[in-house]
């Protein structure tokens, strides 16, 4: 289960279906609501992607206000972002890339060649430290933090153009980073809640079943995913790849023969409902802010296309 759009797409789906039977303007309020719940959603990972591709254009233009150069960079394509989570049913995806092992092979390989590092390492000292103050604010940057709900803080600098980028995107960056982090710390309760959840449960040995029929014994789809690493550890690449291709092919159809991934997401909503009545303003802000962000990052992408 990934961290994208799977929640808020559950739960507007599960609203939706407790609208049957109520007075016409019950049923209005509910579109209403499900319409806002639709805004609120969690972003997918093309949106993601542009929230990444704006933020570092607002920096390239920081960046070159100050005398330095900054590239845009981003060497995936939007296919290859795909995310895998715990369980996906993408048939295609999964014989083209398998579990994305060679993806993964490409962004190591793409992370030393990165630009801006380049071009970071041929300043000299002074003009390198210049160059790290402008871009984050260096020693001197302030800090936020932000408690979540197990009870732990985060921080994180925000100075520099990076800083100026986060807040022409997010606008205040307290406020932001605290509902963010949040976010982040409910989801992860409620993916721990789903895995101990008795229909998710059931799911996951439906899923297995029909993985055996398939000749792979695994019990989960983390198994499977684990069995397909540690054996192409002692094979050659293009054979290890093979392997990988034909388990994850039949994880992808076993996923969609069961209907694991939309159990997954189901119970993922439920779970993050529950924690609704203590913690809904910070989820709903945290989509606010992403929206608006998003509509930002449209208007940029439109400005530098």
């Amino acid at each position: 289960m990934r961290r994208a759009h799977s929640v808020v797409c559950a739960v507007t789906a599960v609203a939706a279906a407790l609208v049957t039977g109520c007075t016409h303007g019950t049923d209005t309020r509910a579109a209403t609501s499900a319409a806002q719940e639709a805004e609120l959603r969690e972003p997918t990972y093309v949106e993601e992607l542009r929230l990444s591709d704006a933020q570092q254009r607002l920096i390239r233009r920081c960046m070159a206000d100050q005398g330095f150069t900054y590239h845009v960079y981003r060497p995936l394509t939007p296919e290859e972002h795909h995310p895998v989570g715990y369980v996906q049913d993408d048939v295609a995806w999964a014989r083209e890339h398998g579990y994305g092992s060679r993806i993964q092979a490409k962004a190591d390989k793409a992370r030393l060649g990165n630009p801006n590092i380049t071009y970071r390492k041929s300043l000299s000292g002074k003009r390198r430290e210049s160059y790290d103050t402008a871009l984050d604010g260096g020693a001197t940057a302030r800090l936020i933090s932000a408690k979540v709900p197990d009870g732990g803080t985060y921080s994180k600098q925000a100075g520099g153009c990076v800083g100026e980028a986060e807040e022409q995107l997010y606008g205040d960056l307290e406020t932001w980073f605290a509902a963010d982090k949040t976010a982040t710390g409910l989801r992860a309760r409620a993916m721990d809640a789903v895995l101990k959840d008795t229909r998710f449960t059931a799911a996951v040995k439906r899923w297995s079943a029909c993985m055996q029929r398939a000749g792979h014994a695994y019990t989960d789809p983390a198994a499977a995913r684990e069995a397909v690493r540690d054996q192409a550890q002692r094979l050659p690449e293009k054979q290890a790849f093979e392997a990988e291709r034909k388990v994850s092919v039949s994880d992808a159809v076993c996923a969609r023969e069961t209907s694991l991934r939309t159990v997954a997401e189901e119970r993922e909503a439920h779970h993050i409902d529950r924690l609704r009545g203590e913690y809904g303003d910070a989820l709903d802000t945290v989509r606010r802010i992403q929206r608006d962000a998003l509509a930002r990052a449209e208007r940029i992408a439109d400005r530098h296309s």
